[in-house]
């Protein structure tokens, strides 16, 4: 008997202890978001995820599995309510619990692009798209790296027992991300005057830190029906060479590409901004760069 309650009071102790240890619940909004966080805290715990598999963040509606996570959450970390537009209701209350990525100190933002092949401001009036700047601020390395900063100062402050553990992790993780910077500069070299269209208009980051030359995008917002019209110019923009690439993503259907596509010389590429297809975690965000950076280089390439 005294050797069972001694037992239990060893298990009891343990358990106290780890729990004592433990990183208080995380939560990321979307893959790119996560992975960061994920690696910030690695050692500490692993940060929960909103939206994971071939979701996309364009037409997400929120669970109530999803609204558990969100009022679990000690931190909430998202890019902010021109990406994340199905929470901002749910985070209305959340106040300092939210860290909105796109507002941290070091992240330049760019404009969503008009006119041409972009889309004309009437297309751009009817709530379809993010508003006036684009969100997708996570393709661009040197913003990953001020958004680093961020999380372990967010996460230093919220859980202080893992303050050191947190910097020492960003420390780290901000080295891997120049050296990534600076490989996919090298890949995307060959091939940066080449003109082509993209599904949705996500990349202007990875293109202006890159210097590449998009020629437009498919559709202005990826929930909206194209018309006749636009895919009228986007078959001529094709057909003239004006876009020697299509590039499709793996959250929507393939069939408006391959329309494009039909009887021209252009060839077929896919960009994924999320890691659709990618396992969540600290690898997943230079995966995914270099993937990006892959694509286009390949399909890029003359005689590819």
């Amino acid at each position: 008997m005294q050797i069972s309650r001694c037992f239990r009071a060893l298990i009891l102790g343990l358990l106290t202890a780890v729990a004592a240890d433990a990183a208080p619940p995380v939560l990321a909004t979307l893959k790119p978001v996560h992975s960061l966080v994920a690696g910030v805290m690695e050692g500490a715990g692993t940060p929960d995820l909103l939206i994971g598999g071939a979701l996309s963040a364009h037409s997400y509606a929120l669970k109530p599995s999803d609204a558990r996570k969100l009022n679990a959450a000690a931190l909430i970390f998202e890019i902010g309510p021109d990406m994340e537009t199905y929470l901002i209701g749910a985070l209305a209350a959340a106040g300092g619990r939210v860290v909105v990525l796109e507002r941290a100190p070091g992240v330049k933002l760019q404009a969503a692009r008009r006119g041409g092949l972009w889309g004309d401001d009437a297309d751009h009036d009817h709530g379809h798209d993010h508003g006036l700047t684009d969100p997708h601020v996570w393709l661009d390395p040197q913003n990953a790296i001020a958004m680093t900063r961020t999380i372990a100062a967010a996460l230093a402050k919220t859980d202080p027992a893992h303050a050191g553990l947190y910097r020492a992790n960003a420390a780290r993780q901000i080295v891997r991300l120049e050296a990534l910077d600076r490989e996919i500069a090298a890949t995307l070299v060959p091939v940066k005057g080449r003109p082509y269209l993209v599904f949705h208009d996500a990349y202007h980051y990875f293109e202006a830190r890159y210097g590449l030359h998009p020629a437009g995008a498919v559709t202005v917002a990826p929930d909206r029906p194209v018309g006749a019209r636009r895919i009228s110019e986007l078959r001529q923009a094709v057909a003239t060479g004006r876009a020697v690439c299509l590039f499709r993503e793996p959250q929507f259907p393939p069939k408006l590409i391959e329309t494009l596509d039909a009887n021209t010389q252009a060839r077929l590429g896919v960009l994924d901004p999320l890691g659709a297809d990618l396992e969540p975690g600290p690898g997943l965000y230079p995966r995914l760069m270099r993937n990006l950076a892959q694509s286009l280089a390949h399909c890029l390439t003359k005689n590819s």
